[in-house]
């Protein structure tokens, strides 16, 4: 069978207009799915049909798929269009769940908005490097653009300048990244692509540390473990959303 999302619109936030999917049950507990480069809303059709308990919201990042494309996109841009987004559907004691940049965005929104959101799910984060280093052992952005053009393979449904100014900024390092990831103390799991993922697992492995409740598993089939690997990741999802506790950090 195939999934059928409920209720397809958009909301405006930050003057952006943010396409979004909805699904599940309206008055369950809030699952937001943000995507990485490249992919869009669709990209979560397999996962949201596993969580029909939930109030399922699906958007479309700046510059990608169904929403606008301003031609600005800086880093923060992204978390700020999430914090517009849980402000103006008043959603609290969300689960925030991003792949790549999509799980940037959502650690960076829970520090700054920690009691609209219960917990974290991380898949392949984005972590940018702490210092200077060879490019092999940072993120790649070729290897990057590569898993996200696998994604969409008819038409190009995104901003390539979006994805080239994304990119250029997660390869940067970022110091000051890592030390605020003590100030976000949500149950979170992190899940690693592996080896042949462009995130290099070592540094997932980093993050988890840092992070005052994150634990870090690892499902070796690359970067897009939501689609390579959809059961394992849906189940693992699942079971971490079953054990964590309820209730938003204060």
């Amino acid at each position: 069978m195939v999934f059928a999302w409920s209720a397809v619109g958009a909301v405006v936030v930050n003057g952006v207009r943010l396409g979004c999917r909805e699904a599940g049950d309206p008055s369950g507990r809030p699952v937001v799915l943000l995507h990485g480069c490249g992919s869009s809303s669709r990209t979560w059709d397999r996962l949201a049909a596993r969580l029909s308990e939930h109030r399922v919201i699906a958007v479309d990042l700046r510059g990608h798929a169904t929403s606008a494309r301003p031609g600005h996109y800086p880093l923060s841009s992204l978390r700020d269009d999430l914090l517009g987004l849980l402000e103006t559907l008043d959603l609290r004691d969300t689960v925030l769940i991003g792949h790549s940049v999509g799980a940037y965005a959502a650690l960076d929104a829970a520090r700054l908005a920690p009691e609209r959101v219960s917990r974290l799910v991380l898949e392949d984060l984005a972590a940018p490097p702490r210092t200077a280093q060879p490019s092999v052992k940072g993120i790649n952005p070729w290897q990057v653009l590569t898993a996200a053009l696998g994604i969409l393979t008819v038409r190009q449904d995104y901003d390539l300048r979006a994805l080239a100014s994304l990119l250029r900024q997660l390869a940067r390092p970022d110091a000051g990244w890592w030390a605020r990831l003590g100030q976000v103390g949500h149950p979170t799991l992190i899940l690693s692509g592996g080896p042949t993922s462009c995130i290099p697992p070592r540094r997932l492995a980093e993050a988890a540390l840092a992070l005052p409740d994150a634990r870090l598993t690892t499902i070796p089939v690359g970067h897009r473990v939501h689609s390579l690997a959809p059961d394992r990741f849906a189940t693992e999802v699942l079971s971490f959303l079953a054990q964590a506790p309820v209730g938003a950090v204060s």
